[in-house]
């Protein structure tokens, strides 16, 4: 099988040792294919009860630390996991399939591959996610918005990701969805100069706060959103749809300035 990049996946059976760099997907895998996990980041948080070896950050995990774990296949992310990281391990012999969704569909079906891969049986959470977001986006006209994801410096999303198809399921329009990045570093008075009607702050990576953030777009609606259902494929997805709008739809009347 091929991964989300093309590359191709060698596996002479279904993987018995699992080792993930990538949250959701240690999450989409312990929920679904329970045992197959021998590691995970540090910050792999879900499930909370999740008991693996770590092997450090995602950006900068121990790679000899993962090989001393002996898996059959390494789970990472074009975005989240550097490419020397990737080579690195395949050159020491182990199979890596990387996923790269930036659509939400594109996430379903890349979730879908990879549990067929593992041998997995379709998990009930898939379903509901796909039931769940197979409904139509709002019929109000959409919110112009800003989404920070980080400030010192400021950079928001951009241009095809994932978390920004998410908000345009939910009726809100990113400002920046015509960069040329997909993460941008624009300075806060280009930010304020596009004039948002909203700003989404989700509470990773970056974790804006009702006192760290929304300060510094006075007189703006500001919803502050889990980022970990904005973020992640996988689980979450279930229950993402429903809770993303109740954030957005509680939090965006507060303001400041």
């Amino acid at each position: 099988m091929n991964d989300d990049l093309g590359a191709e996946v060698r596996l002479t059976r279904p993987p018995r040792r699992v080792v993930s760099l990538v949250p959701s997907l240690t999450e989409a895998i312990a929920v679904s294919a329970p045992g197959l996990l021998a590691g995970a980041t540090d910050y792999c948080t879900h499930p909370p009860a999740l008991d693996v070896p770590r092997v450090g950050g995602s950006k900068y995990p121990s790679v000899e630390r993962v090989l001393s774990l002996v898996p059959d296949l390494v789970v990472a992310n074009a975005e989240e996991n550097r490419r020397e990281d990737v080579e690195a391990l395949r050159a020491a012999g182990v199979a890596v399939w990387v996923t790269y969704p930036r659509t939400l569909d594109e996430a379903l079906t890349s979730l879908g591959r990879l549990l067929t891969a593992l041998d997995a049986a379709a998990p009930a959470w898939l379903g509901e996610a796909r039931a769940a977001w197979a409904l139509p986006a709002p019929a109000t006209p959409p919110r112009r918005a800003v989404v920070p994801v980080w400030r010192r410096p400021w950079v928001v999303l951009g241009s095809a990701t994932f978390a920004g198809d998410i908000l345009r399921r939910l009726g809100v329009h990113n400002l920046y969805d015509d960069a040329a990045e997909r993460y941008p570093r624009p300075p806060l008075a280009e930010i304020l100069a596009r004039d948002p009607e909203l700003v989404v702050l989700p509470d990773e990576p970056y974790a804006f706060t009702p006192d760290d953030g929304p300060e510094a777009f006075p007189g703006v609606p500001y919803a502050l959103v889990s980022g970990r259902h904005l973020t992640w494929y996988g689980p979450s997805l279930a229950e993402a749809r429903g809770l993303l709008a109740a954030q957005l739809a509680l939090e965006q009347r507060g303001r400041r300035g």
